[in-house]
């Protein structure tokens, strides 16, 4: 496993697609930089130090910097590619993998590095699933486009990039879950997506029966599985979410609170404000003092 800062982008160094239509051997080598091969069809067989890999279609597989690689055998094989850098990423042993998916399913606290970014755990080595897989050679024929770009082109890969390694290592745990706890794991995947559905529409009004349309269920089930996993009922989270993005609003900016309220899901001026202070402590006005007294004290 490889962890990853995600706050910081990678330097893309070189990435295309190659079709070899005969059979073709890899050269031995060592590099300074990682090296991303994502197989579409045939099979690429490499080793890496004593470790042998026989990629198929589906196959991920990153080689680290300063390791001599090399083929191993000739074979018919199409495959994307991407060397790149980046200035904090190392190989980790994961101990727990079942609750580090939990974890991370649940939107738990992800582990921060001493900047406060975030550190995304993503594979070495792994198939990818049908879904993942189309998204991949999607994201990547994407990655290649903005490659080619005259200008800016090798940050927006580097975003793009960013984006796919995020969407693949979540992908990658949510099926670890499924393999290891089978049917049991369905209330959980379910529970992920409303989480991403709450943070996609917080500010549209939220009610139980619209949740019960959007995700199919019967609501007060899906509310107690909910409360289970994460430990508040969804009403509960949804409020956090809107908090947390309102307190972002009051630090950010110096947009009237009524407005805030709006642009966070809480029309009413009142409620906005209750349910403000119940989660905070303070009410906005309050908080609102205390970022600016803050703000003077660093100046």
């Amino acid at each position: 496993m490889l962890a990853v800062n995600i706050g910081t982008l990678p330097r893309i160094k070189l990435m295309g697609f190659v079709s070899y239509k005969q059979p073709w051997l890899h050269f031995k080598r060592t590099t300074n930089e990682y090296v991303l091969y994502l197989v579409k069809s045939g099979e690429l067989h490499l080793r890496e130090n004593e470790t042998h890999y026989v990629l198929k279609k589906g196959d991920l597989l990153v080689l680290e910097p300063n390791i001599e690689h090399t083929g191993t055998e000739k074979h018919i094989c199409d495959y994307y590619y991407i060397h790149f850098e980046h200035p904090d990423i190392k190989s980790v042993q994961v101990e727990d993998m079942l609750t580090m998916a939990r974890r991370l399913i649940l939107e738990e606290e992800p582990q921060l590095t001493e900047g406060g970014s975030s550190i995304c755990h993503f594979p070495k080595h792994c198939f990818l699933s049908k879904k993942v897989l189309s998204l991949s050679y999607h994201t990547m024929n994407e990655m290649l486009r903005l490659y080619r770009r005259k200008y800016f082109n090798r940050g927006l890969t580097a975003l793009k990039f960013t984006e796919w390694l995020i969407e693949v290592s979540r992908e990658h745990f949510i099926a670890a879950l499924q393999e290891q706890e089978g049917s049991t794991t369905k209330p959980l995947i379910k529970v992920h997506a409303l989480l991403d559905y709450i943070h996609e529409h917080y500010t549209d009004k939220i009610t139980g029966s619209r949740i019960a349309q959007e995700f199919d269920c019967n609501y007060d089930y899906m509310n107690r599985v909910f409360t289970k996993l994460t430990g508040q009922s969804i009403m509960r989270y949804v409020n956090r979410v809107r908090i947390n993005h309102a307190k972002e609003l009051i630090e950010a900016t110096h947009l009237p609170f009524g407005e805030i309220g709006y642009l966070t899901g809480l029309d009413d001026p009142y409620h906005f404000s209750k349910v403000f202070k119940k989660f905070v402590g303070v009410t906005p006005s309050e908080y609102y003092k205390e970022v600016q007294k803050q703000g003077k004290n660093l100046r």
